[in-house]
């Protein structure tokens, strides 16, 4: 895939922590939802799928709660947006990365 030789990892890492950041959003969102089930991608094993092209299905897993909930609910907040913020951080600094990459092929292609 062209974008790959152009942007490594990085690209695929960015889609990768986007799909992340949703599911932990919606793990928040349903922290009072009875019976919901927390999931999280497994970010590394994710990469290792997406690199051959495979589906990254086999990354995402139910999270085992350190204190079970009375109503089957698996989210733990704190867990939750800990996971979220230091998802939040590694989003930017990827995209700050393929940002520095645009802008320097742009300027090679303007012959600046």
């Amino acid at each position: 895939m062209a974008s790959e030789k152009l942007f490594g990892l990085h690209a695929t890492a960015l889609q990768l922590r986007s799909q992340r950041m949703m599911m932990l959003a919606s793990n928040i969102a349903n922290a009072a939802t009875p019976g919901y089930k927390a999931r999280d991608i497994d970010f590394a094993k994710a990469l290792d799928l997406a690199q051959p092209g495979q589906s990254t299905e086999g990354a995402v897993a139910y999270r085992v709660p350190v204190q079970a909930s009375l109503d089957g609910n698996t989210v733990e907040m704190a867990t939750e947006q800990t996971a979220y913020a230091e998802n939040a951080l590694a989003y930017r600094s990827s995209l700050a990365f393929l940002s520095g990459r645009i802008n320097t092929l742009s300027r090679a292609l303007k012959g600046e």
